[in-house]
């Protein structure tokens, strides 16, 4: 079944399907010069990168790709990129590392405190960008550690969180980058009750948190994925007009 619809492209193509999806970026900057070296270096690196050109795009591509890191330029022709970040983080806690020509101390503290994670100031090098990025990305495979642990397993499901593999009965899994992200979003409350409100707004962002559809469908996608018997699942489970659980144990 198809991903959630997206809205009009505006960048890289998504590469084929693999067992463990490389790392979404969305990438929102204005000069084409720098998207190109940015789409030549990142997706070299094994990134799958989207585009957009614009501020409001760049906030649409985000809620719709659910990306994994956010490169955000400051000066955007339509809305400032500090707003931006405002607004991301009204829902998002995916990482924002700022490309700017604001090479000041003063708009990187502004772009720090507004809920950037990094600031990488212009002219820069790819290398130095994708340190950053492996930083940014390590620190978020840290905050999904439980107890200390890197990995979630019950019965016979293991997810690797740091090598974004998921194995059942010992044999790899190819989830979708929204399939895994709900799937996360569940193991970092294992054994509790999330709402639909509260996963569809962990996984889709604030517009969507009345559309109880999606979220049924990517439910039912990654039971068939996961299940040894999806109607009467063992992992992934429903509380009747409430939400979801993760079985725990």
């Amino acid at each position: 079944m198809a991903e959630l619809p997206a809205g009009p492209k505006t960048g890289a193509e998504e590469p084929g399907v693999s067992s463990a999806p490389g790392p979404a970026v969305v990438l929102i900057e204005d000069e084409p010069p720098i998207r190109r070296f940015l789409r030549a270096g990142l997706t070299g690196h094994g990134y799958r990168l989207f585009e957009a050109a614009t501020g409001e795009a760049g906030l649409m591509e985000v809620a719709t790709r659910q990306p994994d890191i956010i490169i955000l330029d400051l000066g955007l022709p339509d809305i400032d990129g500090l707003e931006v970040i405002r607004r991301l983080r009204e829902w998002s806690t995916t990482p924002i590392i700022v490309l700017s020509a604001r090479g000041q101390e003063r708009d990187k503290i502004t772009a720090l405190d507004a809920g950037a994670d990094d600031y990488v100031s212009k002219p820069f090098g790819v290398g130095e960008l994708l340190a950053r990025m492996r930083v940014a990305l390590r620190n978020v495979a840290r905050g999904l550690k439980e107890g200390g642990e890197s990995a979630f397993s019950v019965g016979d499901l293991h997810v690797d969180l740091a090598r974004r593999q998921v194995l059942v009965a010992g044999k790899p899994v190819h989830l979708t980058p929204i399939e895994y992200r709900l799937l996360t979003t569940l193991i970092r409350h294992a054994g509790k009750i999330l709402t639909h409100q509260h996963l569809l707004r962990e996984v889709w962002g604030p517009s969507l948190t009345e559309q109880a559809q999606y979220l049924r469908v990517y439910i039912a996608q990654l039971r068939r994925k996961l299940e040894a018997d999806p109607a009467r699942p063992r992992y992934v489970l429903t509380e009747p007009g409430v939400g979801y659980r993760l079985a725990a144990e």
